[in-house]
């Protein structure tokens, strides 16, 4: 069974580690890991982020207007965004704090609880406290745990949930990631997603993967410890090396995959 993770205490953790990274760097400088971002545009995400999740827990709103109109004015002065930053993060971490995982509440996810809130803004956290790290040129430990999380969200979650109104299409096309430190595997399954949009009448058909029980006879396999392969995933320099083996093509199929980016 996986390690329980403190989702709360990471959301804390990271957005401290975050600001205490870019409070004394220059506001323009480029952030290598976010293209066409500088310092101060990822200090404005992540207030931007934990704002808007923390007005949708507090006022158990429905739907994003809400929260999206809840966000303040970008400051121009870069003390007040970081200030701003600041609050932002106290404010999600106050709204979560003792709350029940299985709250009821508004999520673009099919997950519409309160705990899939709290997973999704550590990771975040975590994922951009790593860019402000890059700006700053300092470079913090990652939990095994927290990261073998973030593998399964990024996993199951960023490139696997698709809209009800597509249907994924797999391949013959299979291998398992897994996670040598903490002893954690996945089964990936390729093929593509096929579907035309409701909303936009876009129509669909495009290299995807599903998450399946993990297997001895794929034709691929991705080896590495956890923190590296979560960074990987989300296409943030690894820590450690990733091992690849097996069938050529899939791995390119795979890597095209992750190089294209969560949706």
């Amino acid at each position: 069974m996986p390690a329980a993770v403190d989702f709360l205490a990471a959301i804390r953790t990271e957005s401290l580690r975050f600001h205490e990274c870019l409070s004394g760097v220059d506001p323009t400088a480029s952030v290598p890991t976010c293209p066409d971002w500088t310092a101060a545009d990822l200090v404005w995400h992540l207030a931007e982020v934990q704002w808007f999740w923390a007005a949708i827990v507090r006022d158990r709103l429905s739907s994003p207007e809400g929260a999206k109109a809840s966000i303040p004015t970008r400051p121009s002065d870069h003390l007040e965004l970081l200030r701003l930053c600041a609050q932002a993060s106290s404010n999600l971490g106050a709204e979560l704090a003792d709350l029940a995982a299985d709250t009821p509440m508004w999520t673009w996810s099919d997950d519409r609880t309160a705990g899939f809130i709290l997973r999704r803004q550590a990771h975040e956290a975590l994922i951009h406290r790593l860019d402000a790290e890059v700006v700053g040129g300092r470079s913090t430990a990652i939990d095994a745990h927290l990261a073998a999380d973030g593998v399964d969200e990024a996993l199951r979650v960023m490139y696997a949930e698709s809209p009800e109104w597509g249907a994924f299409m797999p391949s013959d096309l299979v291998g398992t990631v897994t996670a040598t430190d903490v002893g954690r595997s996945w089964g990936i399954s390729l093929g593509r997603f096929v579907g035309t949009s409701p909303e936009s009448g876009t129509t669909y058909d495009e290299e995807a993967l599903q998450v399946s029980e993990p297997t001895d006879d794929g034709c691929f396999d991705v080896r590495g410890a956890a923190a590296s392969l979560d960074t990987w995933l989300w296409n943030r320099p690894t820590l450690e090396q990733i091992d690849f083996g097996g069938d050529r093509a899939a791995l390119d199929e795979f890597r095209n995959l992750v190089k294209r980016g969560v949706q």
